[in-house]
């Protein structure tokens, strides 16, 4: 679309329903509808983890939702219709928005069903299961969990890879990591801002232009630039990206479908810009398989017991066991979310692969376009030729330049098929 010309009526007709999605979702606060209070963890560790935290049904229905569901499913259905009303059934760019609003409507039951067994299923259903395969016959997620964690243990008997003390302060990692951000992102008055924050359970969270860092929490060096890359580089860049459309404005919010590609997104990029480490990757396969303990009946107590064989602190036992449950009870089924980190991983690096094994490497920045979704990556190629969704302002210099991310998909995609078993036993002598 050249400067200067306004949008034509079709244009405006996508950018109004876009902003309808938007607004809708605005009151949607998954983790605050579903999250226990600071009562129930002193509860627990006051009876010194003996006792199942005092969460039922009547805990959720005493903690109402902030909107009204039903309202709120009706005006996602209107939404929808009014999407086919005025697109048609099978625009591309209809069927994205139709298909978000389908899934916040499932979103919103999801919170309705709060300490219910539904709960756990729509969990399931929105962000999958840890016995989820990834294609018939391969390794299922908690497969992938057990088996990384078996290559931990390999790498935790080694004294010479241990973790470099927690010296950072929530101040120092503040400093640190706006300078550093500054630098990708500019350091006008409108561009990211890293402050300390009381009242967050993690260490980081991101908002749309801004990270907050947990005030008691302490960091080591290592930790700011995982910070810097999956927080700031990830889940920040591709919501100002998605803030930066002009007409797709949904891009800049993200439903639970996108959640899995964010979070691949930013595990990939931790790998790929050598941030992570054996410490932060046991966090996700311990995830992993809490969750998948929980899915086969474990309940909270076995979960925290989990995490306490693993050398964690009671309060960080507790923490960890609690992000399995919220939203459901102690006894009940997951909340799966935490699959998203090493599924969409999976599922990313092998859409990569593969568009570097087909020669289609201008599809893989569009990753960074907004809250995308892997099933929408092909859509959103044909809206990019159409001027209807911009290519990503902010892109990290590892996709900004594809010649060594090229480079290293094809050396990865020859090695995927050698047996590694045989050459374990080739290499038997030398190793």
């Amino acid at each position: 679309m050249s400067k200067g010309k306004l949008p034509d009526d079709y244009q405006k007709t996508i950018r109004s329903l876009s902003d309808r999605i938007v607004e809708a979702q605005t009151p949607i606060r998954v983790l605050d509808a579903i999250k226990w209070d600071d009562g129930v963890r002193k509860a627990f560790l006051k009876g010194k983890g003996k006792h199942m935290p005092a969460v039922d049904l009547a805990y959720y229905q005493a903690r109402p939702l902030s909107f009204d569901s039903d309202a709120k499913k009706l005006e996602f259905q209107n939404i929808e219709r009014d999407i086919t009303r005025h697109l048609g059934q099978f625009n591309p760019v209809g069927q994205i928005m139709r298909r978000m609003c389908k899934e916040y409507r499932m979103v919103v039951r999801m919170l309705e069903a709060r300490g219910t067994a539904d709960f756990g299923l729509i969990s399931q259903e929105l962000y999958g299961a840890a016995s989820d395969a990834f294609h018939a016959g391969d390794p299922t997620l908690a497969d992938l969990g057990l088996m990384l964690s078996d290559y931990l243990n390999n790498i935790a008997g080694r004294g010479d890879l241990k973790d470099e003390a927690k010296t950072l302060t929530a101040e120092d990692a503040v400093a640190m990591l706006q300078q550093r951000l500054s630098g990708v992102f500019g350091d006008g008055d409108d561009t990211v801002r890293v402050f300390v924050s009381d009242g967050i359970v993690a260490d980081a969270a991101a908002g749309a232009d801004y990270i907050k860092i947990r005030a008691d929490a302490m960091f080591n060096e290592r930790d700011v630039r995982a910070l810097e890359v999956h927080e700031g580089l990830v889940h920040v860049g591709t919501t100002l990206n998605g803030l930066n459309q002009p007409f797709c404005t949904f891009l800049a919010k993200g439903p639970p479908s996108s959640t899995v590609t964010q979070e691949g997104l930013a595990i990939l990029m931790e790998v790929i810009a050598f941030a992570s480490y054996p410490t932060r990757l046991r966090k996700l396969t311990n995830r992993t398989r809490a969750i998948h303990m929980a899915e086969e009946g474990a309940d909270f107590l076995q979960v925290f017991e989990f995490y306490r064989e693993q050398g964690f602190s009671m309060e960080d036992s507790y923490g960890n066991a609690s992000r399995v449950f919220r939203g459901s009870t102690p006894q009940g089924l997951p909340f799966t979310k935490d699959l998203s980190y090493l599924k969409g991983f999976i599922l990313i690096y092998n859409y990569i692969q593969l568009a570097v094994r087909k020669g289609k490497l201008e599809q893989i920045p569009l990753l960074f376009c907004g809250k995308t979704t892997l099933e929408d990556m092909r859509t959103l190629r044909q809206l990019v030729d159409e001027g209807l969704v911009v290519p990503p302002k902010y892109l990290p210099q590892q996709f900004r330049d594809l010649n060594a991310l090229s480079a290293w998909m094809c050396f990865s995609n020859f090695l995927n098929h050698l047996s590694l078993d045989r050459i374990e036993a080739d290499y038997a002598n030398i190793l």
